[in-house]
């Protein structure tokens, strides 16, 4: 008789359930998901330094958002527990999402780097209007452009679901397709 693990008995991976880390990212990395940038604006680093901006740009790649309601119309983004977006829309309640374009790939990139330099700086070159509620970057040449203010915080494993209510939406740009990401890389349709 083949004798299994009982569902509550760690397995050598670390989980009682029985899949690894590595199981679960290969499985999801099929999972073909849009791109976006998530961006908010954060209180200035050095209140007083008279030459510091009156207000920091804050942004992050994304891959783990979508739609959860039409009435009221509420969206969802998934964040690393601990990551700095995280942490800054623990306090700050508003925040805007920019959906990339297949040639928007750099700017993801860009915001998904580990250990990047200042997001002052990888705003820099990139064309974005501020938004009319928010205030946060929307980056020009985006497919649609949302702002939106939190509404509920969801602690979920390592990450917090964060669903907020969107407040303004705009369809800038019809040209191109979406950028997604799948099997851990940035695609195009086609």
């Amino acid at each position: 008789m083949l004798k299994t693990p009982s569902p509550t008995t760690p397995l050598p991976s670390g989980h009682a359930e029985g899949v690894s880390n590595d199981e679960f990212r290969a499985a999801m990395s099929r999972l073909a998901a849009g791109v976006v940038l998530v961006t908010a604006q954060e209180p200035p680093l050095d209140p007083d330094d008279p030459h510091a901006p009156g207000v920091e740009d804050v942004g992050m790649t994304a891959t783990a958002f979508l739609s959860v309601s039409l009435d009221p119309p509420l969206v969802m983004v998934s964040l690393r527990e601990g990551a700095r977006m995280d942490d800054l829309l623990a306090e700050q309640p508003l925040w805007a999402v920019s959906v990339l374009a297949e040639s928007q790939r750099h700017i993801a990139g860009r915001f998904a780097m580990k250990g990047r330099i200042s997001d002052r700086l990888l705003f820099e070159d990139i064309p974005y209007r501020r938004g009319e509620v928010t205030g946060a970057p929307l980056v020009g040449g985006a497919l649609a452009t949302l702002e939106c203010r939190t509404e509920q915080r969801v602690a979920a494993g390592d990450h917090t679901l964060v669903i907020g209510r969107v407040l303004t939406a705009h369809v800038p740009s019809a040209e191109g397709g979406p950028l997604l990401y799948f099997r851990g890389r940035y695609r195009q349709l086609g």
